[in-house]
Parts: C-alpha cells; sequence; structure tokens
C-alpha cells in the first residue's frame, strides 16, 4: 500500500519522511510561483521603458520638424532645388509665425542644430550642387561652409569694393567716458567696485585690462598699463595696483588721452583694416541679391528679416592687419536698446548694442600667411573674463597669442563661418549673449585677406523687433527700401567709425550699386570695341593690299 504522506522523492525514487533533511516539495512549488510571479514584473517593467522610449523618439522627431520648418526642399535663386531629398537640410526659411495671444512671443527663430563637433549636413542652396555645414563647435554654435562662394563672386565682391572705395576701419580714438558717467550719474567710487571684480579693494592688471579695452581705442597691454601708471604717478609704491584713493585722480580717458599724446601706430589698435559696404536691396547687382537670398536660406530665418539686417561689409587686412578678439555684438539689458529698433523702442537710453544675432563671415580669397580666425575659448567648459588673461598670456591678443586660441580657421576662398552671437530663450527667441563668440583675426603675415560679413540684426525683445518690421514695410513715400535702410543704420555705422556720416554720402550711395552695374557692361562694351579696333585695323592691312594689287 502506497503512502501518501507528504515527502519528496528519495534519490532512489523513494519518498522521504518527514522531518526529513531534505527539501519538502511545497517549498520547491513556493520557490517556482515567486520565480514566475517574479518573471512577470519584469516583462511589464521592460515593455514600459520600451513604451515610454518610443513615445520619446517619436516627441523629438516632431520638435525637429516643427523647429526646421515644413517642406522637404527649398526654392534657389528663384527656382526649385535640384536636389529635394535632403530633408530639412534644405527646407524654405520659415515665415513670421504671429501668436493669436498678445502676452505671448510674436515670432519664432528657427536655429540650426549642431549635433556634435564633426558632425555634417547636407544642405541645398544653389542649383544642381549639394553643400555640407560642418559643426566645428557648439560653444558658439559654429558652422562651416565650403565651397559657399564660387571664385568668381569672390573676385566679383573684391571688385565691387574697390569701385566702392574702401576707408580706415579705425580711425578716431573715441572719447566721452567723462560724459557718459555723468550722464549714467554714476561716481569714481562705483565705477571703481564695478572694475574691482574680485572685490578686493585693489585693481589688479587683468582687471583694468579687461575692462578698459574700448571697440575702436588703442588695444592696451600689461606694458602700457605700467607704463601709464609710471607716466600719470598713479601709483605710487609701485606693487601694479590701484585702491580706490588712486584711482579718483584718474580720469574715463586717462588711460587712452595718455597713449594717444605718445603717439599710436596701426598695429596698436583694436583693429587694423579698410572696410566698405555693398547694399544688397532692390537694384544691387546680382551676385549680391543672390548671396542675400542664399544666406536666407542657410539660416532659414524669414526673409524680411535678413533684406532688413545690416548690408554686406567688404573687409580688407594687409600685411600686419589683425582684430583683436572681441563680441560682434553686446549684452542686452532691460534698459539697452538694439541701433536698427531704437526708432521704435520709445525710450531715451546711453546703452545701444548691435544686436548681431546671427554673423555668417566669407572668405574671399586664401591668405598664404596667417590670418586665421580664433575663436579663444570656443567649447571651454567655463567662460571667466579675468581668466582670459593669465601670466604673460593674453587670450584676446590677435598679434601675439592667437596660436593659444581653442580653435582656429584657416582662411580658404569661397568658405563661409556661420555662429550665433546670442544663445536661444528656450521660447524660439533670441536669449543671453553667447559670450563663447568671442572671436578675432590673427595678423596677416604674408599677402592681404579679404572678407566680407552679414550680420542679422534682431532684437532681442520680440515686440520691438516686430514693431521694426512693420515699420520697414509700410514706410511710405517714394523712398527704395536701399534709402529706408540707410536711414535706419546710420546710427550704428557712425558709432563704428563708418561711413554713412552725411547726407550727401547717403545720396551717393543710393546710385553706387546702379553705376557698379553700368561699371560691369562698360567693361564688356569696352572690351568689344578692342576687338572692333583690332577688325578695323586688320581692315586698314586689307585695303592696304588692294592698293598694292591694283
Amino acid at each position: 500500500m502506497m503512502d501518501h504522506r507528504p515527502g519528496v522523492l528519495s534519490p532512489q525514487g523513494s519518498r522521504a519522511p518527514l522531518g526529513s533533511t531534505e527539501l519538502s516539495m511545497p517549498r520547491d512549488r513556493v520557490s517556482i510561483q515567486k520565480s514566475n510571479v517574479c518573471s512577470r514584473s519584469y516583462f511589464v517593467v521592460v515593455m514600459v521603458f520600451v513604451h515610454v522610449y518610443i513615445i520619446n523618439v517619436i516627441a523629438l522627431l516632431l520638435y525637429v520638424h516643427y523647429n526646421n520648418g515644413p517642406g522637404d526642399s527649398s526654392a534657389v535663386d528663384g527656382q526649385a532645388s535640384a536636389n529635394p531629398s535632403f530633408g530639412n537640410s534644405g527646407a524654405q526659411p520659415l515665415p513670421l509665425s504671429v501668436s493669436p495671444n498678445p502676452g505671448q512671443d510674436a515670432m519664432h527663430l528657427p536655429r540650426l542644430e549642431g549635433i556634435k563637433v564633426g558632425h555634417v549636413q547636407k544642405v541645398a542652396l544653389v542649383p544642381n550642387k549639394v553643400h555640407e555645414l560642418k559643426t566645428l563647435s557648439l560653444k558658439p554654435l559654429l558652422f562651416e561652409i565650403s565651397g559657399f562662394l564660387s571664385d568668381e563672386e569672390c573676385r566679383l565682391l573684391i571688385h565691387l569694393a574697390k569701385l566702392k572705395g574702401l576707408q580706415e576701419s579705425q580711425v578716431m580714438i573715441p572719447e566721452g567716458g567723462e560724459e557718459l558717467a555723468e550722464q549714467l550719474e554714476i561716481s569714481q567710487e562705483e565705477i571703481f567696485n564695478l572694475l574691482d571684480h574680485n572685490q578686493d579693494g585693489q585693481l589688479q592688471l587683468q582687471e583694468v585690462l579687461t575692462r578698459s579695452r574700448v571697440r575702436d581705442g588703442i588695444w592696451l597691454t600689461p606694458e602700457n598699463v605700467r607704463e601709464i601708471y609710471a607716466g600719470l604717478k598713479a601709483d605710487p609704491d609701485g606693487n601694479g595696483m590701484l585702491n580706490v584713493q588712486e584711482f579718483k585722480k584718474l580720469n574715463a580717458n586717462a588711460f587712452q588721452q595718455f597713449l594717444q599724446q605718445r603717439g599710436v601706430e596701426k598695429s596698436q589698435l583694436v583693429r587694423n583694416s579698410m572696410h566698405t559696404w555693398l547694399y544688397q536691396g532692390e537694384g544691387a547687382h546680382r551676385v549680391l541679391r543672390q548671396l542675400q537670398q542664399r544666406v536666407t536660406r542657410l539660416t532659414r530665418l524669414p526673409p524680411d528679416i535678413v533684406e532688413n539686417s545690416e548690408p554686406l561689409q567688404v573687409v580688407r587686412y594687409q600685411r600686419g592687419g589683425h582684430y583683436h578678439a572681441h563680441h560682434d555684438s553686446g549684452p542686452v539689458y532691460p534698459e539697452t536698446v538694439c541701433y536698427h529698433t531704437k526708432l521704435v523702442a520709445n525710450a531715451s537710453t546711453p546703452f545701444e548694442t548691435s544686436c548681431r544675432y546671427i554673423t555668417v563671415l566669407f572668405y574671399l580669397n586664401s591668405v598664404p600667411g596667417g590670418g586665421e580666425t580664433t575663436f579663444p575659448v570656443a567649447d571651454n567648459r567655463t567662460y571667466e573674463e579675468l581668466s582670459l588673461i593669465q601670466n604673460d598670456v593674453d587670450l584676446l591678443d590677435t598679434r601675439k597669442h592667437c596660436d593659444k586660441g581653442n580653435l582656429r580657421v584657416k582662411p580658404n576662398q569661397g568658405t563661409a563661418l556661420l555662429w550665433y552671437n546670442y544663445l536661444s530663450d528656450g521660447k524660439g527667441w533670441v536669449g543671453d549673449l553667447d559670450e563663447y563668440s568671442l572671436h578675432g583675426g590673427c595678423v596677416v603675415t604674408q599677402g592681404t585677406k579679404w572678407v566680407a560679413n552679414n550680420w542679422i540684426n534682431v532684437d532681442p525683445d520680440s515686440r520691438r523687433q516686430t514693431r521694426y518690421q512693420q515699420l520697414v514695410s509700410h514706410l511710405g513715400g517714394e523712398e527704395t527700401a536701399t534709402e529706408k535702410l540707410e536711414k535706419l543704420y546710420r546710427g550704428i555705422h557712425a558709432d563704428h567709425n563708418q561711413d554713412l556720416h552725411t547726407d550727401q554720402d547717403l545720396h551717393q550711395d543710393l546710385h553706387t550699386d546702379q553705376d557698379l552695374h553700368q561699371d560691369l557692361h562698360t567693361d564688356q562694351d569696352l572690351h568689344q570695341d578692342l576687338h572692333t579696333d583690332q577688325d578695323l585695323h586688320q581692315d586698314l592691312h586689307t585695303d592696304q593690299d588692294l592698293h598694292q594689287d591694283l
């Protein structure tokens, strides 16, 4: 008779009695049951993570789609793209999207994605050609586009600049620091506290240098500061630092005035170059118009923002030419207005800046020696202004320490660089100044360097930008678009010691583009006349031959 008491099978197949040291069957069944429960829970958790991952991927794709704009092809120079298969890379510029809620931002600005350093995107900008957009850095967001301009286009831009006439980029040493301080009602003690970055009650050389270098002034070096201290007897103890009492003996222009009296060479200026402006509006040369349209497609910005920005600047750096490290635009505070929108700001303030959202730099020739564009702190972990000057190394000095910067780009004819001078505010508009966009032009050691700049002006205040766009579009009368822009940008160019100072200059500039266009036709006519003269000369010989035959 079989024993039905609970137990387990022995190695020989018999059941072990209760109390045996062998594991009982009920405990084995419970263990199997727990294992099944654990496996089921693990499967549920995995499935939840898979679904969340899929949802995130879909959300990312939707974000990229709506951020880059609808459509997979773009119009190129007034024609359909011959290569519409590059997805968002060839997307048309987004139109201004007006929010129905007046309390929200009125417009949205598309922004290129850098992905990672070295990433290459395919973009269709001109018919039957594909350009590569290569990410050079993420801080600032910087791209390189090889072959953006053809060799013929580069030579034409240089030719137009020469016909227009170039002038010194920096002529006068700006003054007016005392007047500005009086207007702002800032005392010497308050200025001292602003300069005293570490608040130790002493102005060190780094603090003086980083805060005393003005855009169009004399480039101060540590040696200059020590020389000024000695000449003005501002540092009686000779420790190389100023306390508040010593600082109060100096005026706002003391440094610049001292060096100016001693004599200033071009190599001592912040920049040493010559430049001119070429307007790209209606009536401009066909290549200038096409270049503006190409920049619009590259940036994917609304066309009217690009068209109402600054004209094309062409710059020539001869041997020894340079531009010390700087930002193309300045920080914007609540009391700051932009040059291009100050007409609609309805406010009077001494704080003005150019508000250059994007810089597009074109290399018009290859430089045999030097002339690189340096980004001293590109992709640095942190940005600290005082750290730019350490011991005897000044990262801002492009004549002495250009090789110490994090990133340098060699000038190659036809190549373009694009970078953002401002961060995004996270809502589709302009945010704070990107301090990592600090850049400069290394000294040219051989040959001549030709570059051109397209600056896209956008006011960080979207409402002001909207009013500005409406103002430009509704300006009545017989003024052309070129005349409107010349008047609106007269302030920014005058403040930077550039042209457009008088009404006569403005009137002359209006007709220059037409004259340039006519000059090009004249060259062709002269070339044709030359052939005609040769034909006449040949006919003369023919007549002589006939006379001899007779």
